[in-house]
């Protein structure tokens, strides 16, 4: 394969917008549609070091660069539209994390691809509302936060404390939150406000392995470690009023709890069966790829089904874990202020995937079609009047949680129509890594890391606290800069700022 210099390299890139990109066909072989990729002038500058420095004699190691990423998952089967890059874009497998793609149901050749869902399927963020203010917890913080962190199991290897036999297993991967509600841990507004009620249809846990069930059977009800968090985050800033008081958001001050978190070990798991299994399949099916990362099968293929209904299994185990921790989260905060959950209007504001593929309707050049659109780090943002959104949030558009990075702010954003038509409804969800995890770790020293939240009036709760570096705020992109270039292109809308004064991690 011919290596060419960053120079040549360029002419494959044009700027069409203030903030956007396009990756010309050729940029990678065999690319069936144009990439594009949404960037600040900050992040710009970020995506084309990546590129630079790959391009230097001798570079070696990790992922391809995040616009050439873009550009071979354009050259996949069945792709429509654009291969897009969100501004919280870094190297992922396979896929870029902030990297997503829609392919036509109706090609017989379109492929679905694990790579574009992520190993942590259905990870995602829930965010819960209280009547409490910062005057409230201010003088309860540490013990708030002890509370939660007592409450919550977290780490490498937390096992669940929600009593869970494999029959209850095999419910919730069918039924996702409806297992929940009969369980007694979640209330019936929580399904109304979260993306698909909380239950994929077509889950099918026949398809999935004993050995994701057995990883996944212990771990059901816990946050995990990595960047997964729960936080109590004080509404900081509100720039939509109107979408705010629909999510019972009413002045600044008012305190909200955040959850991310994904499918745990059950869904690493069920991805990495169906690599091995679509490997096999594109041998069959002669199909290729520019990078093995990519592995992939047609979407009526037995395999490309069998994957589909185990990750939808999967994204159901994703949401009962959420919805548990939602439990454990009312209890502890029940418990400090010795009173209901339900006094403390504990309502789930939204609760949305980053790591899905799912098949929706989209119009692709003026017509009406039936894609199976991959979000890899990636949130569905449906616009005003959508048929898939809670009626609460018809006249608003879907909320849109980004999670920042540990001590960072958080935002609330709302779908749009310019995003319906761009982006098939999707727009950022993070910060995103400027750093790699092993950079951070070589970079950053752990104590420096938590001092420096303490200094900020940040209580913190952490499990293994050398993880701490991979997560320090310096190893992630400003997610200001990735929530203001998805409002100046229309993609989505800021409504609400969030600040966190307690951390609980892993």
């Amino acid at each position: 394969m011919v290596v060419r210099t960053y120079d040549e390299e360029l002419k494959y890139l044009e700027k069409i917008g203030d903030c956007c990109w396009r990756i010309k066909k050729g940029f990678q072989p065999n690319m069936n549609v144009e990439g594009c990729f949404y960037v600040n002038e900050r992040l710009e500058k970020l995506m084309f070091e990546e590129l630079e420095n790959a391009c230097q004699p001798g570079a070696v190691g990790g992922f391809l660069p995040g616009v050439k990423q873009i550009a071979n998952v354009a050259a996949l089967p069945g792709i429509v539209g654009r291969s897009i890059g969100l501004p919280d874009i870094h190297s992922g497998y396979g896929f870029a994390i902030g990297n997503l793609a829609a392919f036509d149901m109706d090609d017989p050749n379109s492929v679905v691809s694990p790579g574009g869902v992520g190993f942590d399927i259905n990870c995602g963020v829930r965010l819960l509302r209280t009547n409490l203010f910062e005057k409230d917890v201010q003088p309860v913080k540490e013990q708030l936060a002890q509370s939660l962190f007592d409450h919550i199991p977290v780490g490498v290897g937390s096992k669940g404390i929600l009593p869970m036999n494999a029959a209850d297993l095999e419910d919730a991967l069918k039924t996702g939150m409806d297992w929940s509600l009969r369980k007694g841990y979640a209330w019936t507004e929580d399904k109304e406000h979260c993306e698909e009620q909380g239950c994929m249809s077509g889950a099918d846990p026949s398809k999935v392995s004993l050995r994701a069930k057995k990883r996944g059977l212990p771990q059901l009800g816990t946050l995990g470690a990595g960047n997964h968090y729960a936080e109590i985050q004080i509404v900081d800033e509100i720039y939509d009023k109107f979408a705010a008081s629909k999510m019972g958001i009413k002045e600044k001050g008012q305190v909200c709890i955040m959850i991310h978190s994904g499918s745990r070990g059950f869904g690493h798991q069920v991805a990495t069966d169906a690599l091995v299994e679509m490997e096999k399949a594109m041998k069959r099916d002669n199909i290729e790829t520019n990078d093995r990362q990519l592995a992939c099968a047609r979407i009526n293929s037995p395999e490309g089904q069998d994957y589909l209904k185990a990750m939808a299994a999967a994204a159901n185990f994703a949401w009962v874990n959420r919805s548990s921790m939602t439990y454990l989260t009312r209890q502890a905060f029940a418990k400090q202020f010795e009173t209901t959950p339900e006094d403390l209007d504990m309502h789930v504001i939204y609760d949305v995937s980053h790591n899905i593929a799912k098949i929706e309707n989209h119009i692709v050049d003026g017509k009406e079609k039936k894609l199976l659109v991959h979000r890899k780090g990636s949130t569905r943002a449906f616009p005003p009047n959508h048929p898939l959104i809670p009626a609460d949030y018809q006249s608003t558009g879907q909320p849109v949680l980004v999670g920042g990075t540990m001590g960072t702010c958080s935002y609330v954003l709302t779908g749009t129509e310019k995003g319906m038509q761009e982006t098939f409804g999707s727009t950022c969800h993070g910060a995103g890594r400027a750093l790699s995890r092993a950079k951070s770790r070589l970079n950053l020293d752990y104590k420096e890391v938590l001092e420096k939240l303490e200094n900020l009036g940040i209580a913190i709760r952490v499990a293994s606290p050398k993880l701490v570096m991979e997560e320090a705020p310096e190893a992630y992109k400003d997610v200001n800069d990735v929530v203001d270039t998805c409002h100046a292109a229309g993609i989505s809308k800021k409504c609400i700022k969030l600040r966190p004064i307690a951390v609980i991690k892993g």
